[in-house]
């Protein structure tokens, strides 16, 4: 009796570990896109009191390490600043008391096609392109309260005061 119930149980077993492999084997919704794509780059550096706004305007304290997606707000205290470089090497530094927007960026590793798109609400930011700005200056821009900006170097400093 217990020879039979172990040779069942050892069947159940087995049949079970095979379903799993087919539903592992077996995708039923499609391969989502990359996680490097989604990701726009990641904060390189912290000091002081900062934080990072998603599109649903759910916030959390930056870290050194965090990603950053493209569609991210940068917000930092008095005394405090961020440093973050973007997929295709652009690096953004945010100076203190600071709102900024990652609008929209895509970038073609490949092709180093792409395109930026930040806006300054208040405060200060440096920017240093990558190579989307080298391959096309025009595929970078930075908007504030009252001009939008097509950038022609690769190293520039903007400060708004926030007021129209």
């Amino acid at each position: 009796m217990m020879k039979k119930f172990l040779i069942a149980l050892g069947g159940f077993a087995f049949s079970g570990a095979v379903a799993l492999v087919h539903a592992q084997a077996t995708p039923t919704a499609p391969a989502a896109a990359p996680v490097a794509e989604l990701q726009a780059g990641f904060v390189k550096s912290v000091r002081g009191n900062v934080q990072l706004l998603s599109s649903a305007g759910t916030p959390r304290a930056a870290s050194a390490g965090d990603a950053l997606t493209a569609v991210d707000r940068i917000v930092t205290g008095p005394d405090s600043s961020a440093a973050v470089v973007l997929r295709d090497d652009t690096t953004l530094v945010v100076g203190p008391s600071s709102r900024l927007d990652l609008k929209e960026f895509h970038f073609n590793a490949t092709t180093h096609e792409g395109g930026v798109l930040v806006s300054l609400l208040r405060g200060s930011m440096r920017m240093i392109t990558g190579l989307i700005g080298k391959a096309n200056p025009d595929a970078i821009r930075v908007e504030t309260q009252t001009a939008t900006i097509g950038i022609r170097g690769t190293d520039f400093i903007v400060q708004t005061d926030g007021q129209p």
